[in-house]
């Protein structure tokens, strides 16, 4: 990872995240060094979402909505955060926006390690033990956001409906922000999703974690 001071970090993110298109970033340079973080960004944060899973102490307002859906259809967790970034996706096409490499790679990955997790993962019988899963998947999960934005390999699909949202309808966004996640949390917990501390808690703490290691991440590029 690349180092940079707290004190430059919102400086250097800005600086060194370029505005790349889907072919633009396979042709930004360092591609194997990239590669490798993204899917190991991706594989973390599966990890971390199986952790809070297990933690049963609260999840994040997308995974309130998974876990909600997945009582009512007869697939897994993983499945369901599958199916439910492809129809996000379909979000992105009255948007014009576009996929890159990591876009459908963040679609298919994440769930398949949350599910890889979940298979050897077993929920603690104590609360220690629950509470010390739901904060180390809160800090795994920035970690994990760092590793895979800092790839410039193209937004997750929930990161990139924000940012359509935000640049068709001239909203800040986090106002698009949090009315897309007050939005899922509330259909999530109608339909049965985790609500907790945890979820409290990934509100607050998610933002700072991925600002403190996003600088950290991010492969600098040169460019063309």
């Amino acid at each position: 990872m690349d180092p940079a001071s707290p004190a430059t970090a919102t400086t250097a993110t800005a600086r060194d995240l370029q505005p790349l298109g889907p072919v633009e970033q396979l042709r930004a340079g360092r591609l194997p060094r990239r590669l490798l973080q993204l899917f190991v960004g991706l594989t973390l944060f599966g990890v971390s979402m199986a952790m809070m899973l297990r933690g049963a102490l609260g999840l994040n307002p997308w995974d309130v909505f998974h876990q909600g859906l997945a009582h009512h259809v007869p697939w897994s967790f993983g499945t369901v955060v599958i199916v439910a970034s492809f129809v996000v996706l379909l979000l992105w096409i009255p948007l014009r926006q576009m996929p890159g490499l990591g876009t459908l790679a963040n679609a298919v990955w994440i769930g398949v390690a949350t599910d890889a997790t979940l298979a050897v993962l077993a929920a603690p019988g104590d609360l220690a033990g629950r509470a010390a899963l739901m904060l180390g998947g809160i800090l795994l999960n920035g970690v994990a956001s760092a590793l895979y934005i800092g790839s410039q390999l193209g937004p997750g699909p929930r990161d990139g409906l924000m940012t359509g949202l935000h640049r068709r309808t001239g909203v800040s966004i986090r106002v698009v922000r949090t009315a897309i996640e007050i939005a899922v949390l509330a259909v999530g917990w109608l339909l049965g999703g985790t609500l907790g501390v945890g979820t409290v808690l990934y509100a607050l703490a998610i933002g700072p974690l991925v600002q403190f290691f996003l600088p950290r991440c991010t492969v600098r590029l040169t460019p063309r």
